[in-house]
């Protein structure tokens, strides 16, 4: 066998998301991409904004020894004090340079977390829906995943993550705006969640930590604070990147940020720094992580990404799909109208329209569409959603 049994069985589970994105080229290719309607991939729409094109554009034409030369390992010193600064504002904790680590995405930043935190089969609770990488991120890492549920708001159920964790639980992850639900989790809920990770630790004596992936932080559509986890738990590591607010997905850059009150961050930050190196990591890209360092302010126009909700939202809901209005991110998870997803889907994508089963995300009976696309894209998808729809309910 040329690959390993490991790789080859996560390849045969591997992301519905992908898959889609597969028929969605297909599709395009024998209908023409004007008449397929893909909502299946979170790919960001927006362009960067301008500040960075013009931080970006200075820094090429800088000609200063050593720009592009290898730097610590957790970044350029200057950048993650700048991070911090903005951080610790937007936060009101006080977060220096010193509990910043750039990495390679937020993805880089999860697994170089989880490689620093987890022994051979430690426990990681992923609360359903869920982006399904984690479930990878976490193997990779010799890692075990165990699930909790959300409530039909999606919300975490607190009951359903107390029963999830064990003596041998090393970590929560939880995103908030949620992909795929696109659902804000309130301070009520990480309150709560925090509560029950303490009690869990003075019960098994036991260090868990509460892992934040942010990606969509900025991405938010209310006028509520967002709420940040480092007042709640001490030992909790927020994960975030620069591939949707600034519209840098492929740039890949990010960042992990340390709780400053963790007892134990000084042998954490020196864990990170070792696995980003040895992971391969080695460290961020020089030339992003400068580019990024003074416009932290700045984000895409969120308020297309609101009306593009509001439009698909609102066509979904007047046909008569089901669905928790998000208040961040940029995606819907409406219920299928038949118990099985997979089948609506399949049936959808005959109207040349892709979305996502929400089996991909651990949550059967629901699917994600994604409308971080061009409006014509979601005007066009309408006809096929309203098709399938009627369809199920004769």
């Amino acid at each position: 066998m040329a690959i390993s049994r490991k790789v080859r069985e996560q390849m045969n589970d591997s992301s519905w998301i992908r898959r889609m994105f597969e028929e969605g080229i297909e599709l395009r290719e024998i209908h023409g991409a004007e008449n397929v309607f893909d909502l299946s991939l979170g790919n960001p729409l927006l362009e960067p904004p301008d500040e960075f094109r013009t931080e970006l554009a200075r820094l090429v034409a800088d000609e200063s020894p050593g720009t592009h030369r290898y730097m610590p390992n957790g970044g350029f010193p200057e950048v993650r004090a700048s991070i911090a600064e903005v951080l610790a504002q937007e936060s009101s904790v006080p977060i220096t340079g010193a509990e910043i680590l750039m990495t390679v995405g937020a993805a880089g930043a999860i697994n170089t977390i989880l490689r620093s935190i987890l022994d051979q089969n430690d426990e990681v609770v992923l609360i359903a829906p869920y982006f399904a990488e984690y479930i990878f991120y976490v193997q990779h890492q010799s890692g075990v995943v165990k699930e909790a549920k959300c409530d039909e708001n999606w919300l975490p159920d607190i009951e359903s993550l107390e029963a999830a964790i064990s003596p041998r639980t090393r970590a929560v992850i939880i995103n908030s705006p949620n992909n795929p639900t696109g659902v804000i989790y309130p301070e009520s809920s990480i309150v709560a969640i925090a509560t029950a990770l303490q009690r869990a630790e003075e019960k098994y004596g036991t260090e868990i930590y509460m892992i934040s992936d942010e990606p969509y932080r900025k991405l938010i559509y209310t006028d509520a604070p967002y709420p940040f986890i480092f007042n709640h738990h001490a030992r909790s590591v927020v994960a975030t990147s620069h591939s949707k607010d600034l519209g840098l997905a492929g740039e890949r850059i990010g960042y992990a940020a340390v709780n400053p009150n963790d007892p134990g961050k000084n042998d954490l930050m020196d864990a990170l720094n070792f696995s980003l190196r040895t992971l391969g990591f080695v460290n961020a890209p020089a030339l992003m992580q400068r580019a990024v360092a003074s416009i932290q302010r700045a984000t895409v126009d969120i308020d297309i990404y609101r009306k593009k909700r509001d439009l698909l939202y609102g066509a979904l809901t007047d046909i008569g799909y089901e669905c928790v209005r998000p208040d961040g991110a940029f995606y819907l998870f409406p219920k299928s109208p038949i118990p099985d997803e997979t089948e609506f889907v399949a049936q959808l994508q005959k109207e040349l329209v892709l979305v996502v089963p929400g089996v991909g995300f651990g949550t059967s009976g629901f699917f994600r569409a994604s409308y971080c696309v061009e409006d014509w894209v979601i005007e066009g998808s309408i006809e096929g959603f309203r098709k399938v729809f009627a369809k199920a309910n004769n």
